[in-house]
C-alpha cells in the first residue's frame, strides 16, 4: 500500500506539473522549415499573441485548456485553425503553408493598378482608414525594452580639484579608470517588461477637445545587472557620484563645458536636491510617456518616419506578389527602395486592395544612410548619427469603430556617438573659487529595441475612466527571466538573448 500511495503521489505531481506549465510553440514554413516572425495568434477569439523574430510564442495559463482554439495566422501563409491539444500532438511546432502568387495570376479590377497608381490610393484613402476616434476604449498591452551600451572609448581624467594634493587626484584617477574599465568590458544592458490596461476617450471641456488617458500596470518586471549601470541616467548618475566627492557639499557650482557654459545649477544639500525632486517622475508617469512616445513615433500617420508611405514620389516601388489575409481579403506586396536622395529606407508594403489601407510595413535604414547627423567633431568634440533605424508595424481592423489599429510594433534603433570635450565645475562666489576640472572622451554605440502588442481592444465607459484612480508601481526586479512571471497574461516570447541574460551577483 506504501508503494502504490507514493506512486500515486508521483502522478498526481507530474499532471499537476504538466499542466501548470506555460506552453510554448513554434511556427515554421511548411516548404522551406524557416521560421516565420510576427506570426499572430488569436486565442478563442478574444486575445491575440503573436510570434516573436525567432518563431517562438507562449501561451500563458489562465483560461488555457486542451480545448483552447488557437487561429494561426500571416500574411502570405494560408491561416491555421487547431486547438491546444493540437499542438501538443504537432509537438508544439505549427507548420503554415504559403499561399503567395503572381499578381498577374488574379483579376483583382478591370483596370490593372500599378505600384504608383496603388499607392496613390492609400494616401487617397488614408485619413479614413486610420481615424482619429473619440470613443472610450480599453486596451490591454505589452510593452517590452532593451537597452544596450557599448562603449568604445571611455576615458575620463581628473586635471584639477582645488584643495586635494597629487596623489589623491591620482587615487580619483583609479578609481575612475576602474570604474571605465569595467563599463568596457562588461557592456551595461538592461530589459523591461509590462503588461497594463489603457483606457483613454476624448471629451469636451470649454469648447475644445479633451483627450483622458489612464493606465493601470498589473505586472512589471527589470532585468539587468546589479552591479553595472546601464542607461544613460544611469551612467550619469554612477559618474556624478564620482565626481561629486570632490564637490564642497556646502556650496552651489555652476557646469561649463569647452566655449559654452551652463545655466544649470548643481549642489550636494539636501535642502535644494529635494527642491529639485518635487518634480521627478514617478514610474507610471513615466512608463505612460514611453508608452506615448512609442506609439505615436510608430504610428503610421507619423508622415516624417514614414515617409515611404507619405511621400511616394521620393521612393521606387515595385510588385512582389500577392495573398490573401486572415480575413480572406486580397493583399499587395510591394518592395521600396530609395530613388530620390532624401528617401532613406528600404523594405515592404503589405496593403489591403479592397481598401488601400496599409496593414503591415517592413523597413529597415538603407546601406549608407543615417538619421538626426550631428558632427560638430572638430568645433565642439561632438559627433552623433542614427545609423540603425529597422522596424515592423502590423495593424489590424478595429473591432469596436471604424478603421484599422495599431496591433503590433517592433523598433530597433542604433546611435554612434562621440563625445570628446573638458568639463568644469566652477563655485559660484564672488571670492576665491573652488574649481573641479576634468577632460572627458566617450565613443562607442547605444542600442535600444521596442515591442508593442495590443492583446484585446474592447469598448469602455467614459464615466468609469474619469473615476479610475492611477496608482504608481515599482519593476520587480529580477535576475534572469522567469516565465512563471507571465503565466497569467498572453507576452511576447523573449528572444535567446534575453533568456540567457542573468544579472552578476
Amino acid at each position: 500500500m506504501k508503494k502504490k500511495y507514493s506512486f500515486s503521489l508521483l502522478f498526481v505531481f507530474i499532471i499537476c506539473t504538466a499542466f501548470g506549465q506555460n506552453i510554448t510553440g513554434k511556427i515554421i514554413d511548411s516548404n522551406t522549415g524557416e521560421i516565420i516572425s510576427y506570426a499572430n495568434i488569436g486565442i478563442n477569439e478574444k486575445e491575440n499573441s503573436i510570434s516573436n523574430e525567432e518563431g517562438y510564442f507562449t501561451l500563458s495559463e489562465n483560461g488555457i485548456d486542451d480545448k483552447t482554439s488557437l487561429t494561426i495566422s500571416c500574411i502570405g501563409y494560408v491561416v491555421q485553425k487547431i486547438t491546444v491539444e493540437d499542438l501538443k500532438k504537432m509537438q508544439n511546432i505549427v507548420k503554415l503553408a504559403p499561399s503567395i502568387f503572381e499578381l498577374n495570376e488574379v483579376s483583382v479590377s478591370n483596370k490593372k493598378l500599378s505600384p504608383y497608381d496603388i499607392m496613390a490610393n492609400v494616401k487617397a484613402n488614408f485619413k479614413t482608414n486610420y481615424p482619429s476616434s473619440s470613443k472610450p476604449k480599453k486596451d490591454l498591452i505589452f510593452f517590452r525594452e532593451s537597452n544596450n551600451f557599448k562603449p568604445k572609448t571611455l576615458d575620463v581624467e581628473i586635471d584639477k580639484s582645488t584643495g586635494f594634493s597629487k596623489e589623491a587626484l591620482k587615487a580619483a584617477n583609479a578609481q575612475m579608470a576602474s570604474f571605465t574599465s569595467k563599463l568596457k568590458t562588461n557592456p551595461p544592458k538592461q530589459f523591461i517588461d509590462f503588461i497594463c490596461n489603457k483606457y483613454s476617450h476624448v471629451t469636451k471641456k470649454d469648447g475644445k477637445n479633451l483627450y483622458i488617458s489612464k493606465m493601470e500596470v498589473m505586472k512589471a518586471t527589470k532585468l539587468k545587472d546589479a552591479n553595472n549601470a546601464v542607461a544613460l541616467d544611469d551612467l550619469e548618475k554612477s559618474t556624478t557620484d564620482i565626481v561629486l566627492k570632490h564637490l564642497d557639499s556646502t556650496k552651489y557650482y555652476r557646469v561649463k563645458s569647452g566655449l559654452f557654459g551652463s545655466r544649470d545649477t548643481i549642489s550636494l544639500r539636501k535642502d535644494f536636491n529635494q527642491k529639485k525632486s518635487k518634480s521627478a517622475k514617478n514610474q507610471l508617469t513615466a512608463a505612460k510617456s514611453k508608452l506615448d512616445v512609442f506609439t505615436y513615433s510608430n504610428s503610421i500617420s507619423n508622415t516624417s518616419k514614414y515617409d515611404f508611405i507619405h511621400a511616394p514620389e521620393n521612393y521606387e516601388y515595385k510588385y512582389e506578389g500577392a495573398s490573401f489575409s486572415d480575413q480572406e481579403e486580397l493583399i499587395y506586396e510591394l518592395s521600396f527602395k530609395p530613388k530620390k536622395s532624401k528617401a532613406k529606407y528600404k523594405g515592404t508594403l503589405y496593403i489591403s486592395e479592397s481598401d488601400f489601407a496599409v496593414i503591415r510595413a517592413d523597413y529597415k535604414l538603407e546601406e549608407g544612410k543615417k538619421l538626426n547627423s550631428l558632427n560638430l567633431k572638430l568645433l565642439l568634440g561632438v559627433k552623433s548619427s542614427e545609423n540603425i533605424n529597422n522596424g515592423t508595424v502590423i495593424y489590424k481592423k478595429n473591432t469596436i469603430d471604424k478603421g484599422y489599429i495599431l496591433h503590433y510594433a517592433a523598433q530597433e534603433s542604433g546611435r554612434y556617438f562621440y563625445l570628446n570635450r573638458p568639463l568644469k565645475f566652477i563655485e559660484l562666489t564672488s571670492g576665491e573659487k573652488d574649481i573641479f576640472d576634468l577632460d572627458l572622451k566617450v565613443e562607442g554605440n547605444s542600442l535600444e529595441k521596442q515591442e508593442y502588442l495590443n492583446i484585446n481592444h474592447s469598448e469602455s465607459d467614459a464615466l468609469a475612466i474619469e473615476n479610475i484612480k492611477e496608482k504608481d508601481f515599482n519593476y520587480l526586479q529580477i535576475k534572469k527571466y522567469d516565465p512563471k512571471i507571465w503565466k497569467d497574461y498572453s507576452a511576447i516570447e523573449p528572444t535567446a538573448e534575453m533568456k540567457q541574460f542573468k544579472s552578476v551577483d
